[in-house]
């Protein structure tokens, strides 16, 4: 598709994109220009600022609408009724009893969903399956009735298995009949044992990472309402147009008969990538009893059935010559998915962070009984990280060297997986800066002591995440007749403030004020299509877009502007909404400026319109890099860790909003701190139930436990990556958090701590011994 056509101009071309660490071949759609590309030195006045969040006076006085504040005429409420095992076979339950009960309108069980829901399966997997649902006019009755259904149900038990160690067994029950791992994948490049052979040093830890529940404070939910064959579903998720291809596929009804709408979201974190029970349950209801359903997970059901970050054993060999220059890069880990994921684990990090001739990952897949992962926050290179930045810190004790020094003598030049350039990487800086703002090289190392008092350790690391997004694209820039701007694409905001970010694009290409530009997004029925908004691809991906739009509007304008005074369009430029001489020319005072609105009003109803679309990537590795330095205090009496400080400098090209940007910088920074302490999700062997499945006993870190984070980003932007200079953000802050402050206790205590979370008992444990 890439030829061209009898010398015409190829319309569809391939392209390569990065999803959530994986690499996808696309096709898409040349757009019909491209404009120059806003290089560093280009003169931005409205890219680049902090404006007042668009969304800021909704936010703050709660009017932003969510999904579980959506109230429709009539408006029924369902529950799910989730298996209390882990495996077996559902042999009765009662209905009727819950069907008669008071204000219950409708029940569902097996046999009563399409098969491709996945809903309301007689064999259960995991604890937490959806086994049957009830619908009734108050959220009250309903789940009154889902407790009976709950009681009444009777499952014949079979073994299960609920960790990696016992799914690995010899004799252990099956998970999938297929068996409980998948084959290995193993990547390998250059000659590992001649590495390990050229070694002065060899250093082999395992590291162990826990399962992380994503823990949005919004969970899952979706209000479904039919009107005739049209279904309009309301729906907080990351991905319209997924969910809505998502639902017509398991409903067996055409794309066109399925709205989805989103306004305001309460955090998604990669959970929320397509339709999902609650989805299904509500669209099936709503459709038997022909009113609007609503359906939200209750803290159970999402902490159990909603995804998560799966948990790793990763065994890391590093090997290196005595001057730090790294030989040798080995891991072999297994990756506990649940019942169900798709197979991407930590290595990935391992093949492109640093330069290394000679890297062998390998990686296995294990199901157990417990619910499937889902991408989350930087899949694979957060656990990945952990495992690689430990062992180059183990290394760097070893060697006796500065861990910073370690690190910038094993710089990658280039994506050393792919053997692609980079169309930017300032990792170096991003060190060197990130040391000056520490304090690296004043930094006191405390030794060890025998005295029991609390100890101070500081500790480094760093990241990569690719982070070029890529197509499909589209958006839609309109002038009104007032001269105000409507920006139209089919995304959706997770709370990161998009729609501030797009009406900022917009704004700068078309020279409008920004207060006119307005930005709709959320809607599959009148927006156009945009993919996912995950990876850290939302304003690489839809950025260029708009801006494309805007600069094809803005030629409309001018030109009608032109015609309306007798000039030439080179004669003409825009600026705070208004048409204006460009520098080169001397144009009567009487001539301009002109209004956008006076020449629309001239116009008519004559509309304005640009269309812009995402083209293809370039054959550059495009990644976002940081370094993050952590100091920390540890009780060796309690075994408890008390982050002091946090350093992060990221290079991430232009930064469209400054402040917009270092608050994806802290919330990924604070998200990585939970990981590192507190987070872990705890499962009964014996039942398989998850126990700590609410944010009481699933700590998450509260305002209590977040230290002075001082995160920023290099001056810069990065063209080569496409035509606004700008890379994605929202993962890379997570990635180095953990292994940063894990490096600092070990700083503190003089002893590594090889699993996480560093819990008080697990830091107690090691200084043990």
């Amino acid at each position: 598709m890439s030829d061209s056509n009898g010398g015409r101009r190829a319309r569809f071309v391939q392209t390569t994109v990065e999803v959530e660490g994986r690499t996808e071949t696309r096709v898409v759609e040349l757009p019909a220009f491209e404009p120059d590309a806003w290089t560093a030195e280009t003169p931005l006045s409205i890219v680049g600022t902090s404006p007042l969040r668009v969304d800021a006076h909704e936010k703050v006085t709660g009017r932003a609408r969510y999904t579980a504040d959506v109230v429709r005429p009539g408006m029924l409420y369902a529950v799910i009724v989730r298996a209390p095992i882990a495996k077996g076979t559902l042999t009765s339950l009662d209905l009727d009893h819950a069907r008669a009960m008071a204000g219950v309108r409708a029940v569902m069980g097996p046999g009563d969903a399409p098969a491709a829901t996945r809903l309301f399966r007689r064999q259960v997997s995991y604890a937490g399956q959806p086994l049957a649902a009830v619908c009734a006019e108050s959220l009250l009755n309903a789940e009154r009735a889902a407790r009976a259904i709950a009681g009444s149900l009777v499952i014949e038990p079979a073994p299960h298995v609920v960790t990696v160690d016992d799914a690995i067994a010899p004799d252990a029950p099956r998970v999938r009949d297929t068996g409980n791992s998948t084959a290995p994948d193993v990547v390998e490049r250059g000659d590992v044992a001649r590495g390990l052979a050229e070694a002065d040093v060899t250093i082999a830890r395992e590291y162990r990472t826990p399962v992380a529940l994503h823990s949005a404070l919004e969970p899952h939910g979706a209000v479904c309402e039919w009107n005739g064959d049209q279904l309009t579903v309301w729906e907080s998720t990351q991905g319209i147009f997924r969910v809505r291809s998502d639902v017509a596929k398991a409903l067996g009804v055409p794309q066109a008969k399925v709205r989805v709408l989103k306004d305001y979201m309460g955090g998604g974190f990669g959970a929320k990538n397509g339709a999902g029970a609650h989805t299904y349950t509500a669209a099936l209801f709503a459709q038997k009893l022909g009113l609007p359903v609503r359906c939200i997970n209750d803290r159970r059901g999402e902490q159990t059935d909603t995804g998560n970050r799966p948990a790793t054993v990763q065994k890391v060999t590093i090997a290196a010559r005595s001057d730090g220059t790294l030989t040798a890069l080995l891991l072999d880990a297994l990756i506990p998915l649940g019942v169900a994921g798709w197979e991407g684990g930590p290595a990935q990090i391992f093949h492109e962070l640093y330069h290394c001739p000679n890297v062998r990952t390998t990686e296995t897949s294990v199901y157990i009984n417990a619910g499937g992962m889902q991408a989350f926050r930087g899949p694979g290179y957060v656990e990945g990280a952990f495992a690689l930045e430990g062992a180059m810190n183990a290394l760097a004790r070893a060697l006796q060297m500065d861990p910073v020094q370690l690190r910038l003598k094993n710089l990658a030049t280039h994506d050393e997986r792919t053997g692609r350039p980079f169309s930017g990487n300032r990792l170096d800086e991003c060190y060197a800066e990130g040391m000056k703002r520490f304090g690296w090289s004043s930094a006191i190392r405390h030794q060890p002591s025998a005295i029991a008092q609390p100890r101070r350790g500081v500790g480094c690391a760093a990241q990569t995440w690719p982070t070029g997004g890529g197509p499909p694209s589209y958006a839609n820039v309109r002038i009104n007749s007032d001269g105000s701007v409507d920006v139209l694409a089919g995304t959706q905001d997770l709370g990161t403030g998009s729609r501030t970010i797009l009406a900022q694009i917009a704004a700068e290409a078309l020279g409008a004020r920004l207060d006119t530009v307005r930005a709709v997004i959320g809607d599959t029925e009148r927006l156009p299509y945009t993919g996912n908004s995950w990876g850290s691809m939302t304003t690489p991906s839809v950025g260029p877009a708009v801006r494309m739009a805007a600069e094809e509007a803005k030629r409309h304008l001018l030109e009608a502007a032109a015609q309306m005074l007798n000039l030439p369009v080179e004669s003409l430029t825009t600026r705070d909404s208004q048409i204006l001489p460009s520098s080169a020319v001397s144009l009567p005072s009487s001539a301009v400026p002109l209004p956008f609105s006076e020449v629309c009003r001239r116009l008519g109803n004559v509309q304005i319109v640009g269309h812009g679309s995402r083209g293809p990537n370039p054959e550059l590795a495009v990644v976002t890099v940081g370094a993050q330095f952590a100091e920390v205090e540890v009780d060796p009496e309690t075994g408890v860790v008390k982050v002091l400080r946090l350093v992060a400098v990221h290079d991430a090209g232009r930064i469209i909003n400054p402040a917009l940007a270092e608050s994806q910088l802290h919330g990924g920074i604070i998200q990585g701190i939970g990981y590192a302490l507190f987070e872990e999700r705890h499962i009964d062997r014996a039942s398989g139930m998850t126990l700590n499945a609410n944010l009481h006993d699933y700590k998450v870190p509260t305002m209590a436990d977040i230290p002075d984070i001082d995160a920023s980003f290099l001056d810069g932007a990065d063209p080569a990556a496409n035509h606004i200079g700008a890379r994605g953000i929202a993962e890379p802050p997570i990635i180095p958090t953990a292994p940063a402050i894990a490096a600092a206790v070990a700083d503190a205590l003089g002893v590594e701590v090889c699993s996480l979370p560093l819990t008080p008992w697990r830091v107690l444990g090691a200084l043990a011994g």
